[in-house]
């Protein structure tokens, strides 16, 4: 009996400590950590703060704490499950005790991922939470949306100070996670995203051989092509880029092409049937080019490849699709629905190569100015793909991404606000305006004129050296990674780098009235110098004399002009100063009173939905009215290559004035409203959308708005404080 007794407990017990095993399958408290570990369980660290795990705590033994540090910027202690659980609603509780946080605050966080993506977030910001308090119970709550599949929970610390965390709950529809069952169904489909992820992969050091080169080629053409032309694709019936690398290790791997057409062809097969429209035509005369489809015939693709490709190609697609729409009223591309993978900093070789894909099919269709490629736009494709694959780190596959940008020669395009490159090309700056003159890197301003940051630099002087690197080494490696229009406006973009760092100093040899000299610059983080505040002047109107006007177009405002108009037309000449980017847009209200009748300045080109890969000229722009008070006085328009975009714009507008003249040097060859996408890693990145020509055709992207007059400012010119451009303008005016 008394045996039958102790199994009866020893049988309790077991249960018992399975069922608690279960209830604490979670280390939300922080109470489990093991020896060799400096945070509990299953806890890791975001951001550069100090984090620990202390024993002033709400419950039990343990807490989470973080310390902030006088280098660092915030920090994160967190823990992540996954979203496989079902409901409506998802709700994180939690304890934070704070001490001394100010120029920052304190918060619980929660976010939810899915597919690469950050679905939901809040870090509790906005409740500003500061100061010193005791333990206090905090709660975020918001949707949990079908697709989660990841829950990351934690605490967070910005500005100075510390906090305590304890005691974590989730619940999701207000029951917690502990009493909770995963969901089947949701788990499955997490397992499968896993799974086709780790399918996609390709070690970096892999050596490709040119039938997989040419087999991933073959993929991104064919891929690309049925994500705009395949009815049931651009209707959004399918998951793409899903698809894509499901299908990419099958073709990647086939032994031989007539392998890999069969399961190409298997592939296509397996999306659906379609209807075909035969009777699909466009006024020829209006077509700048049409879609660059003869790969399709040329190829050595199967016949049964081909002959399905064809048949795509005269499909009857569906008018509202799903990646692809044109902003109404202007008609530059709005790519939709592009999942950015924004969590994933290095991608997997298959996101590397869905980035290239992406990319290269946006420009193959959406570009407007991918006939001005210098390059067979193809080719470019069969280079970067063993580039993408071998990228090692995520700074790689940046730089891989800005060289593959760099190919379509437009200034509208680059990568912007990515960690990882920011950090890369360095997060401090000394207190220098650096600016090509004469094909020099000259000094030509400060960010801070106050005695705190004075450098021994003066205006004028030329950087020959930076770390005993000499200035031509730099800027050739520099220039395949700066995306421009031009040479000049690349060397602007470059001037504006040359001098980032992450070291607290730097060595630059300069050259000063003839003499070489070494100076030290201590540098500064760019968030406290005023990098961006370039405006100095406080109005955008002056009178040079009684017989000159000038206009600052970065000030203007349409409100302005009618009462600027009083003081212009009494003028004999009128100075337009497009060296800087407008804040306004007021071409045809100032070019109501400049010009004597309506006068065409402008054509546009766009690209097409039913017919993915055509562009045609759409509509021509006029500036002016009859006007017979109109300003007969001569017009400077004063351009460099910092004129861009809405600037260069501006400059084809007023420049049909009868007596305007353009003076200064090539604009930066970007205009036309830009559209925006993301890549994997969740890369930013824009194209100009539309195309943008004279009435007569002529090009300005690339070209930029070329002068009438070239004048550039000198060495001796900056050294001595004058604006030679604008001096050239009073004397045209004078003359």
């Amino acid at each position: 009996m008394i045996l039958k007794a102790k199994f009866l407990i020893i049988i309790f017990l077991a249960l018992n400590c399975q069922a608690q095993s279960e209830k604490n399958k979670f280390n939300f408290g922080l109470e489990i950590k093991s020896i060799d570990s400096e945070l509990s369980d299953g806890w890791f660290q975001w951001g550069d703060y100090l984090l620990s795990i202390d024993t002033i705590c709400k419950t039990g033994s343990k807490s989470g704490k973080i310390t902030s540090t006088k280098c660092g910027k915030f920090g994160c202690i967190a823990y992540s499950i996954p979203a496989n659980y079902e409901g409506k609603s998802i709700e994180l509780q939690a304890y934070m005790k704070i001490k001394n946080v100010e120029n920052g605050h304190a918060g619980l966080l929660l976010r939810l991922d899915g597919y690469g993506d950050i679905l939901q977030f809040d870090n509790m910001k906005n409740k500003k939470l500061s100061g010193t308090s005791d333990w206090q119970k905090y709660t975020i709550k918001f949707d949990y949306p079908e697709n989660a599949e990841k829950i990351i929970i934690g605490g967070i610390l910005t500005g100075e100070g510390e906090a305590w965390f304890d005691d974590f709950t989730i619940l999701i529809d207000g029951v917690s996670i502990l009493d909770l069952e995963p969901n089947e169904e949701r788990t499955r489909k997490i397992s499968n995203f896993e799974s086709i992820c780790r399918n996609a992969e390709i070690p970096f050091d892999t050596i490709l051989t040119q039938s997989q080169v040419q087999n991933l080629k073959d993929l991104c053409l064919i891929w690309g092509f049925l994500k705009y032309y395949h009815p049931s694709v651009a209707a959004g019936d399918h998951d793409w880029d899903i698809e894509l690398l499901k299908i990419l290790p099958r073709v990647f791997y086939a032994e031989t092409k007539q392998n890999r057409d069969s399961i190409l062809f298997e592939w296509i097969e397996s999306l659906g049937t379609f209807e075909t429209n035969n009777d699909k035509t466009y006024n020829s005369e209006k077509v700048l080019f049409e879609p660059d489809l003869n790969w399709i015939t040329n190829s050595e693709f199967s016949d049964d490849l081909k002959a399905i490709l064809v048949e795509i190609k005269k499909s009857k697609r569906p008018k509202n699709q799903h990646y692809i729409a044109l902003h109404r009223g202007i008609g530059n591309p709005d790519f939709k629905n592009e999942r950015k993978y924004s969590t994933m900093n290095y991608p997997n070789a298959g996101f590397r190569l869905l980035a290239l894909y992406r990319y290269w099919n946006i420009i193959q269709y959406y570009f407007p100015y991918k006939y001005l490629i210098e390059e067979d736009w193809k080719d470019v494709l069969e280079e970067f793909i063993p580039k993408m694959i071998s990228a090692k780190d995520d700074i790689e596959y940046s730089l891989n991404i800005l060289e593959l940008i760099g190919k379509i020669h437009d200034t509208h395009a680059n990568i912007w606000g990515w960690s990882p490159l920011i950090q890369h090309f360095g997060l401090r700056l000394p207190n220098v305006k650096l600016s090509f003159i004469e094909e020099q890197a000259v000094v030509i301003d400060f960010f801070d004129n106050s005695s705190e940051m004075a450098t021994d630099l003066m205006i004028g002087d030329i950087i020959i050296s930076i770390n005993g690197i000499l200035i031509e080494e730099i800027v050739t490696e520099s220039l395949k990674y700066t995306p421009a229009s031009n040479y000049p406006t690349k060397l602007r973009d470059i001037s504006s780098k040359l001098l980032r760092t992450n070291d607290s100093i730097m060595n630059v040899e300069i050259i000063r009235n003839s003499n070489l000299k070494n100076i030290t610059l201590k540098t500064y983080p760019t968030s406290e110098l005023k990098i961006y505040n370039h405006q100095d002047n406080d109005t955008c109107f002056r009178l040079i004399n009684n017989k000159i006007a000038y206009i600052d177009n970065e000030l203007l405002k349409r409100e302005y002009i009618p009462e600027l108009w009083k003081k212009i037309k009494k003028t004999k000449g009128l100075i337009l100063d497009l060296r800087n980017y407008p804040s306004d847009f007021p071409i045809y209200e100032l070019s109501r009173y400049l010009m004597p009748n309506s006068i065409p300045f402008v054509r546009f080109s766009q690209g097409s939905v039913e017919n993915p890969g055509l562009f045609v000229y759409s509509t021509t722009a006029n500036v002016g009215r009859n006007n017979k008070n109109y300003y007969n006085g001569k017009i400077v328009i004063i351009v460099n290559e910092t004129t861009q975009s809405s600037s260069e714009f501006h400059a084809m507008a007023y420049r049909v004035h009868p007596n305007a003249i353009v003076i200064g040097s090539i604009t930066a060859g970007a205009d036309g409203d830009v559209s925006e996408f993301y890549l994997p890693g969740g890369l930013r990145t824009m194209i100009s959308g539309i195309g943008v020509y004279y009435p007569d055709g002529e090009e300005t992207q690339r070209l930029g708005i070329v002068p009438d007059i070239e004048i550039k400012p000198t060495i001796q010119g900056i050294s001595d404080g004058r604006d030679e451009l604008l001096d050239e303008a009073i004397r045209l005016i004078n003359q």
